[in-house]
């Protein structure tokens, strides 16, 4: 379903991001991309979306050379096809919570009426259905990563990009919303790519990625989340 090859990519001060990363994603697959901060995870998932274009190598989805597209093409691209999740959670602060979950959906075309149904059916896989009235700025940060992740859901993308979607949040809260996203998406053929340094989160997808400093590397060893109540012990990932 997408597949690189060979990108490059250096940031605008001239430090690298990636050197010659090459993978596949299978369509209906949970890819996790996994490394330390600073390994290259989210420059590559801007690379993938075409967020950021590389500067050297190749994005093909469904047979679509990406790395070819110009900004508006790619600009539809992810707007019809991929969705996002940041690891922060940004709202649009003058909509309520159901109309930020299905703003992505009003944008492509679909009624009030059906993207406000389909809004509300993910706040509530989400546990935020009854906040669906509330403004942003009256939700927790948790409640807020969750609207994020709904909005990112409701269009029913082709691919997702999450790029550490339940780094805001609480272990307990982090392992519900990671059971509903995996979970969603395998009941909805929704191919996802997930960047985290966590190995807990990692070992929720159906196969992992390893990068370091811009590469693909065998074994990577990712650090614990940090918890208010402790850290644990670091944990290691082959692939």
């Amino acid at each position: 379903m997408l597949w690189a090859r060979s990108l490059h990519f250096t940031h605008p001060d001239g430090s690298p991001g990636l050197g010659g990363v090459s993978l596949e994603v299978r369509e209906g697959e949970i890819l996790a991309v996994s490394g330390p901060r600073g390994s290259g995870k989210t420059t590559l998932l801007h690379c993938l979306s075409g967020l950021a274009p590389a500067q050297r190598g190749e994005v093909w989805f469904n047979s679509v050379p990406v790395h070819t597209m110009g900004p508006m093409a790619r600009e539809r691209l992810r707007r019809n096809r991929f969705g996002w999740i940041d690891p922060a959670p940004v709202l649009v602060p003058e909509l309520n919570v159901w109309e930020n979950a299905a703003l992505p959906l009003m944008l492509r075309g679909t009624s009030r009426r059906r993207a406000k149904v389909a809004a509300l059916e993910w706040l509530e896989r989400l546990d935020v259905g009854e906040r669906s009235h509330s403004r942003p700025h009256e939700l927790t940060h948790a409640e807020r990563q969750r609207v994020c992740i709904t909005r990112a859901l409701a269009p029913a993308p082709s691919i997702l990009f999450a790029d550490e979607p339940t780094a805001p949040l609480h272990r307990a809260d982090r392992a519900h919303v990671l059971r509903t996203l995996t979970t969603a998406a395998r009941s909805h053929g929704i191919t996802v790519v997930l960047a985290t340094h966590d190995a807990e989160t990692a070992a929720l997808a159906d196969r992992t990625v390893a990068l370091l400093d811009g590469r693909r590397v065998k074994t990577v060893h990712l650090p614990p989340v940090t918890e208010p109540e402790g850290r644990g012990a670091a944990c290691s990932l082959s692939v």
